[in-house]
């Protein structure tokens, strides 16, 4: 069996100016960047304004595992699949992070036949896009510590400066670190840190952005600090916004490359699921949405934290309306949350597998919660047996009533997913609106800030009640009185649980879920509410995935799938 790497390098690539040419994009519009990747200029994005919408379809899934769901690979797989029975789609998914790459995960560009190529390239570097992020981020770090140094007019307190340095790779030893040690000349020393590009709220607000104008006014909102008394102090105080943008221009233009099979799919921009919202740029996914008639883009981790946030902030703040939803499982990973160990995963487990359809079951019903129209997709291993599969099928039906349709795309391309393209372009056409609600968001912006937290953890994770501290709830109220209480929530939390236990698998109920803080992101838009321990700079493990990345005697890069 071939590996993903071997299949990428066998892949025959289209020049990408073919690829525009799907899509209507003329050359002048196209900025390439070597023959197999380009970006589409942002002129010719705004001029696409006009023109009707397609079908927009989110790939979410069940709580991740060990055992791993495949929701990139079947994002790819899809809008393939939908090309193959003659519709016109495209991909939208997020850029990789350095930090990932070289730390455990590997790459993030699909798997086997359901891939995006060229591989190396999005995986490393790719347009440069989180180099400009990384860059203007710090930007704002240096001017920030430039008004300080030269008089602080503002009157920052610099015990409460907000704004920390960011990298995009993986590094403990930065987390915590004293800054502007050596004397006068260097400033005035203070504790200081650093985050992972990807955690960056200038990433949350480059994704969140409609164009260059929203781009400039949303960091201008970013709060780097507080006085003495406690008053915000935001980056447009520092004058720092225009140059920011002007930093950040290029990378706003959607970057195009293709899948395997030829077909269009826009890459752009890539926040962390847990501290931000865990999707890809609004301008790829509106300017994806007027090209092609289907759409097929990702959130990240499961839909308690993907689609939540995909639907309560990214649809909300850009005005999208998602027509269906794919909710990935494996048999692996439902074995998992019926307790399985992974070194046994490959065995027949109908007792275990029943139990942990409980996960998908609560997912499932989750994604109805907000009047979107669901089928599961089964994503095929080896190890499964027709039987797991019918338990699977069987259940989706008599239980949940939604289709459930084994995929085998990883092995066969786009003639693996026919049939879930069938049923998804149904599920996207169909007249009636679920529940003759239609698309909703799961609460409302006038309700209090204290109560959306209730609202998702009672709704969605399947908890009693949300507790915190009396500074936490005196911050809640704080937001509240300052005028930010008509914000979405972004939960950060682990991804492998409903609750923040990460080793509390299945469809937990009854818990209470612990408020640890909460941070404003104002130019982003949205109130972070940090349950449990989430860390903004990722460690390596101790065997990180960079050991093994290298150059071979023929210059092909290995290691990085």
């Amino acid at each position: 069996m071939k590996t993903d790497i071997e299949i990428a390098r066998e892949a025959k690539m289209r020049p990408i100016g073919e690829i525009a040419d799907k899509l209507g994009i003329p050359s002048e519009s196209l900025s390439p960047y070597g023959r197999y990747i380009g970006k589409i200029d942002n002129d010719f994005v705004e001029g696409l304004a006009d023109r009707p919408n397609g079908k927009l379809i989110l790939v979410t899934a069940i709580s991740p595992t060990p055992a791993g769901e495949g929701k990139t690979t079947t994002t790819v797989g899809l809008g393939d699949g939908l090309n193959h029975i003659g519709k016109k789609a495209m991909v939208c998914l997020r850029e990789p992070s350095l930090g990932p790459c070289f730390g455990v995960k590997g790459g993030a560009a699909g798997g086997g036949f359901a891939q995006i190529v060229p591989m190396e390239n999005i995986n490393l570097h790719f347009t440069g896009d989180f180099h400009a992020i990384t860059a203007a981020h710090n930007l704002l770090s240096a001017m920030l510590e430039n008004h300080i140094y030269w008089g602080n007019e503002l009157g920052i307190d610099q015990r409460r400066v907000a704004w920390r340095r960011v990298m995009d790779m993986n590094d403990r030893s930065l987390r915590s670190i004293v800054s502007s040690l050596g004397g006068v000349s260097n400033g005035f020393p203070r504790e200081d840190g650093f985050d992972i590009t990807v955690a960056s709220e200038v990433m949350a607000v480059f994704c969140l952005a409609k164009d260059m104008k929203d781009l400039e006014e949303r960091l201008g909102n970013m709060i780097v600090g507080y006085t003495r008394d406690k008053k915000p102090v935001y980056a447009r105080q520092i004058k720092a916004p225009g140059a920011m943008a002007v930093l950040l221009k290029d990378a706003m233009a959607p970057n195009l490359v293709q899948t395997l099979e030829g077909n269009p799919a826009f890459v752009h921009g890539g926040p962390f699921a847990n501290i931000a919202h865990g999707c890809n740029s609004v301008i790829a996914t509106t300017a994806a949405l007027k090209l092609a008639d289907y759409v097929v883009t990702e959130a990240g981790f499961g839909a308690d934290l993907g689609a939540e946030k995909f639907f309560d902030i990214k649809c909300r703040k850009a005005g999208l309306t998602p027509s269906a939803a794919v909710i990935v499982a494996t048999v692996r990973a439902l074995k998992m949350h019926g307790g399985v160990a992974k070194d046994s995963l490959g065995k027949e487990n109908l007792e275990a597998l029943a139990k942990g359809l409980a996960n998908l079951e609560r997912h499932v019903k989750n994604v109805r919660k907000f009047g979107v129209p669901a089928v599961v997709g089964i994503n095929h291993f080896t190890s499964d047996t027709a039987a797991e599969h019918q338990m699977i099928i069987d259940f989706c039906r008599d239980r949940l009533g939604v289709d459930a349709v084994v995929c085998s795309h990883w092995a066969n391309g786009s003639a693996g997913i026919a049939d879930l393209a069938h049923k998804v372009a149904a599920l996207a056409d169909r007249d009636q609106p679920l529940d003759g609600l239609g698309f909703h968001p799961l609460y409302g912006d006038d309700l209090p800030l204290w109560d959306k937290v209730k609202t998702i953890a009672t709704e969605i994770y399947g908890a009693a009640d949300i507790i915190g501290d009396q500074k936490v709830r005196d911050q809640f109220k704080d937001l509240q009185n300052m005028g930010y209480g008509n914000l979405p929530i972004c939960v950060a939390k682990t991804q492998y649980s409903f609750s923040t236990d990460p080793n509390l698998r299945g469809a937990p109920s009854g818990h209470v879920v612990p408020i640890r803080e909460i941070s404003l992101s104002a130019g982003a838009g949205f109130v972070v509410v940090i349950c449990g321990e989430i860390m903004r700079m990722p460690g390596l493990p101790r065997v990180p995935s960079a050991e093994k990345i290298h150059i071979d005697s023929q210059g092909r890069i290995e290691g990085l799938f």
